[in-house]
């Protein structure tokens, strides 16, 4: 036989094996896991007839722990429909709860209490949908959640001159419920809650947005914020469970 015949055929005879082999390498090799999609939550401890540490939980796994006027950062949750449930101490004080979590949307769950009664303990949450905001405007939203106190309440704006009345920001906030984002030209202002009335009496101030109710507070050009109005109302309430209006940025 020809040497070059010879060597041709043997070549042909190997060339299925070298392909099942090339094959064999793509298949074992695994495809790569998609990451989740994922949307994120922020809590705060609100509620101020509950005023021990709250635990938060998404699918039993412990997303938070906040005292009494606390808020925690973003978490990062799986979208759809996870369980939450919130523990005092050991005990189950809010019971499982679907939250509706879509993909890259952030939300609020504020803990909070529906009644003044000693450990009353509910949850609200929100989604957060900031606006399209023009150069030299900010945005804000109030969250209403003094247990026993007027209701409804309005962000209100100072007057830009003795003459002229106060400018309220948002229409009427009803406890236990959150407006939308408002524009707000960005700037330094001692804004105020106020309930109904001519004019309109002040239910708390703003102020710094520490809870103090003094000073003024600068909203930056672009900014979202959130202003929690806890606490609750009545004579003989301690001091750190009076109503205040805290700023929590959420940007």
């Amino acid at each position: 036989m020809n040497p070059s015949t010879y060597f041709r055929r043997a070549a042909l005879a190997a060339l299925p094996a070298v392909l099942l082999l090339g094959a064999c390498s793509k298949t074992d090799t695994p495809a790569p896991t998609p990451a989740p999609d994922m949307g994120r939550v922020l809590f705060t401890h609100a509620a101020a007839a509950a005023n021990t540490p709250l635990t938060a939980f998404i699918n039993d796994q412990q997303v938070s722990q906040l005292n009494y006027g606390q808020s925690s950062a973003y978490v990062a949750v799986n979208a759809g429909t996870p369980a939450l449930r919130i523990n005092n101490g050991a005990q189950v004080a809010v019971p499982s709860q679907s939250l509706i979590i879509a993909k890259d949307q952030s939300y609020s769950v504020f803990e909070y209490s529906p009644t003044t009664a000693i450990g009353s303990l509910g949850v609200l949450s929100v989604t957060d949908n900031p606006l399209t905001l023009s150069s030299g405007e900010a945005q804000v939203r109030v969250v209403y959640l003094i247990a026993g106190g007027a209701s409804p309440v309005r962000l209100t704006a100072p007057s830009p001159s003795p003459s002229t009345p106060a400018i309220d920001l948002t229409p009427d906030v009803a406890f236990g419920t959150a407006s939308s984002f408002v524009k707000l030209t960005a700037g330094i202002f001692n804004l105020s809650i106020t309930s109904n009335g001519s004019p309109r009496p002040v239910v708390v101030a703003v102020g710094d947005g520490t809870g103090t109710g003094a000073g003024v507070y600068k909203y930056l050009e672009g900014k979202a914020y959130t202003i929690v109005v806890r606490g609750i109302a009545g004579s003989g309430v301690p001091t750190a469970q009076q109503p205040q209006a805290v700023i929590i940025p959420n940007n």
